[in-house]
């Protein structure tokens, strides 16, 4: 599967990105993929080369390019909870600055990029997201309304800016939530705001699982939730997308 490392030009400098795309001649759909705050690493690029592998351009971006190039932070290979407090103790203040203003522009230079590659076919985009990635994925597909046809966003805080927000997608949703974080009587106030915007969704609470159950470097995975996950995601990107 051919992979790449990418600069992608934004209003704030370059931001370093990975990309995976099949093999072969022939244009593909593009996905923008964000990464989880822990950013780009052996496990997001397995996630990458996994969606690429059923027909697909995915493009990885640092989020967080402005302080460095990914890693932006040193990682050990397994992220346990043992470690987890003094990473975040790095993390926060690069997730802080990152504000809303900045992920918009962000996603502008992003997609313009993705539809750019000489390997993206024409057409609409995905946008999917992991932890803050579900937030910036569901921010990115607000804003771009006519051009992203689907949005999936795993252990991401999607409400966090309001109903006003989800109003604006018209692409087709799934949302995949950890149980330690949304409680059931949550998760009915969001569907319930998904429905009265209008938005074609899915949005369940994935059972059995903690927050990061897709990332199996961690100490929150979970094999039978990340199986869930591309249960629903595949299939969305299917009906949404045209495959190579």
């Amino acid at each position: 599967m051919p992979t790449k490392m990418l600069q992608i030009p934004t209003a704030d400098g370059q931001a370093d990105a990975f990309a995976a795309f099949p093999s072969g001649e022939g244009r593909h759909s593009g996905v923008l993929m964000y990464a989880d705050g822990f950013g780009i690493r052996p496990v997001l690029r397995e996630m990458a080369l996994g969606l690429a592998g059923h027909g697909y351009y995915v493009l990885v971006p640092n989020l967080f390019y402005r302080h460095g190039p990914a890693p932006v932070i040193e990682l050990p290979e397994h992220i346990g909870e043992e470690v987890r407090p003094a990473l975040f103790a790095q993390l926060m203040p690069l997730i802080e600055a990152h504000t809303k203003e900045r992920v918009l522009s962000d996603a502008d230079a992003y997609l313009k990029f993705l539809t750019s590659q000489p390997e993206v076919s024409a057409g609409p985009v995905a946008v999917t997201g992991y932890c803050i990635g579900g937030l910036l994925a569901t921010r990115t597909a607000a804003a771009h309304p006519g051009q992203v046809a689907a949005l999936a966003a795993f252990h991401g805080p999607v409400g966090v800016d309001g109903p006003e927000n989800l109003s604006k997608i018209t692409a087709e949703v799934h949302f995949g939530h950890a149980e330690s974080d949304l409680t059931p009587e949550a998760l009915s106030e969001l569907n319930q705001a998904l429905d009265e915007a209008g938005v074609g969704y899915t949005s369940e609470i994935y059972p059995g699982t903690v927050h990061g159950f897709t990332m199996s470097d961690t100490d929150a995975f979970n094999a039978a939730a990340l199986r869930l996950h591309w249960d629903r995601l595949l299939p969305l990107l299917d009906r949404t997308l045209t495959k190579s």
